[in-house]
């Protein structure tokens, strides 16, 4: 590798400190020195970033890359953001731990990410990182555990655990966060980690608190009690807590972001190490089976299919499900868009759970129960049901971080997934930064930078300092904006220049190359 300087360019570097002019110098994988403008240097290369703003890569807090950039290390959807980190290991879902015993239950639990199938080699992160370094990835990777493969492979999908069941959790969380890990995450809104009780979870904090790693909740439902239930686990055990995707989908509730944000900031006021990220979008998406009632996923998705084969059982399924989801939330099926049905059942994709109903002459939840039942956990869905006004309120708090809840995708894609797979980043730059002024950009920076790295541990990245890692995005603050839309999602953003990777371009002059110079981090 050889130097390189960055020249012209207004600084941004992810402390919250105005902009500078400076100049950029790498050496190798390392940010070598920030130099005065014009200052001599004998830099092999230079990068012209007149009128262009120099920054941190930026770190995607919440992702769902686990599986994507294993079957495509290029992460054309995240890279052309300017992302040069994947915070991956979210809502309970990882590839690891993987048992002999247990494996197609964890894999079938997987599948809920959305991607195709894998065959994993491997049992734990260390063999996981492994299959990483030989494939090659473009961006960084900093892993978090996965709570619903670590139950099942202490429990299986049984819905309650004994003391033995959580000591073993216990082991086998201590050997990953050994191997790196950041810390883990639960998903409880999936089945099994939705199961666990909140002793449960104390007794996993508490292996979290003494190696000082994060504790990111997928919450039960939306609201202050699962507000509360989190800030219990870091109150009880030490441990620092990330809420994840903070919203609002319950159609009565729309309005009422600034009393959850008033409750955010008495837990906070009380001690207790808790903070939420949010992405920019009034959407989710999610597996179709979280919508299901819990008694019908409970056991897996081959019992699950079973279960539903039996007519009268069938029919009590129905009825539940149209009785909405999650904690009484009503279903608006014309909100409801299936964004990955791989044809089954005849259902499109790109229409709403209404339109396909119609289509196929079929109720909404005989469909959906259809659909779960041939695809299991593999069937995915974007739901439109948040306000902006709601997600804006969230984003103001100076302690929100920003993720995509999306993964790093390819452009040549044959699905529909969530825009906020190729566009979160870019839309807070362009839209809620420059066009409507909710952020001021270093302020914006920070959050997707600097506070990230914090908040997850990441102690040599995140910044723009002699001697961290370099990892750097230049882009033009008056042109950056998202371009993937709900209907067509695989959209590049504009304004996004260059991206380096551990000090190597995978974005120059505003195209990808073909290095893959990420790596799997480790705590």
């Amino acid at each position: 590798m050889t130097d390189l300087l960055i020249t012209g360019g207004t600084v941004i570097d992810g402390t919250g400190d105005p902009a500078r002019a400076l100049d950029v110098l790498i050496k190798d994988d390392r940010i070598e020195a920030l130099l005065a403008p014009g200052t001599p240097v004998a830099a092999a290369r230079v990068i012209d970033a007149a009128g262009q703003v120099v920054a941190p890569g930026f770190i995607d807090v919440h992702t769902h890359s686990d599986v994507s950039m294993l079957l495509d290390g290029r992460a054309e959807s995240k890279v052309h953001q300017g992302v040069t980190t994947e915070v991956t290991g979210n809502c309970g879902f990882s590839p690891y731990p993987l048992t002999p015993a247990r494996r197609h239950d964890q894999l079938e639990l997987l599948a809920g990410l959305g991607d195709d199938p894998i065959d994993p080699g491997w049992t734990d992160l260390d063999g996981y990182a492994a299959a990483f370094a030989e494939r090659g990835v473009a961006i960084n990777v900093a892993p978090l555990v996965g709570h619903g493969p670590l139950r099942i492979a202490a429990a299986g999908m049984a819905e309650r655990v004994d003391a033995d069941q959580v000591r073993t959790q216990q082991r086998l969380l201590a050997e990953l966060l050994d191997q790196g890990a950041f810390g883990l995450s639960t998903g409880l809104t999936y089945v099994p980690s939705g199961f666990a009780e909140t002793t449960e979870l104390i007794e996993l904090c508490r292996i979290l608190a003494r190696a000082g790693a994060l504790y990111a909740s997928h919450a039960r439902h939306e609201g202050v009690e699962s507000i509360e239930e989190a800030a219990l686990l870091g109150r009880t055990t030490g441990v620092r807590v990330q809420y994840s995707h903070l919203a609002i989908n319950h159609p009565e509730r729309w309005g009422e972001a600034a009393e959850l944000v008033e409750v955010f900031d008495r837990l906070r006021g009380a001690g207790v190490d808790l903070a939420y990220d949010v992405y920019p979008y009034d959407a989710s998406a999610s597996a179709l089976t979280q919508y299901l009632p819990a008694w019908v996923q409970a056991g897996g998705v081959a019992t699950m299919a079973a279960r539903l084969a039996e007519p009268e059982i069938r029919r009590r399924a129905a009825a539940d499900l149209a009785r909405g989801w999650g904690r009484g939330v009503p279903w608006l099926w014309d909100r409801v868009i299936l964004s990955r049905t791989d044809g089954l059942c005849g259902a499109r994709e790109g229409l709403t759970v209404a339109e396909a109903a119609a289509e196929l002459d079929r109720s909404e939840p005989d469909l959906v129960l259809d659909l779960c039942r041939a695809g299991g956990n593999r069937v995915q869905v974007v739901l439109r049901y948040r306000t902006e006004a709601d997600m804006l309120t969230f984003l103001r708090q100076p302690y929100a971080l920003i993720g995509s809840d999306g993964s790093a995708l390819p452009y040549l894609i044959d699905r529909r997934p969530h825009p906020r797979a190729y566009g979160a980043h870019a839309r807070i730059l362009g839209r809620y930064v420059r066009d409507l002024g909710v952020l001021e950009l270093a302020a914006a920076i920070r959050r997707m930078t600097g506070d990230a790295a914090d908040r997850i541990g990441l102690t040599d990245r995140g910044r723009l300092r002699p001697g961290l890692a370099a990892d750097v995005v230049v882009f033009d603050p008056s042109t950056v904006i998202d371009r993937a839309t709900f209907l067509d999602p695989a959209q590049r953003p504009d304004g996004v220049r260059h991206v380096l990777v551990n000090g190597t371009a995978v974005i120059a002059d505003g195209r990808q190359t073909p290095a893959c110079p990420g790596r799997v981090l480790r705590r």
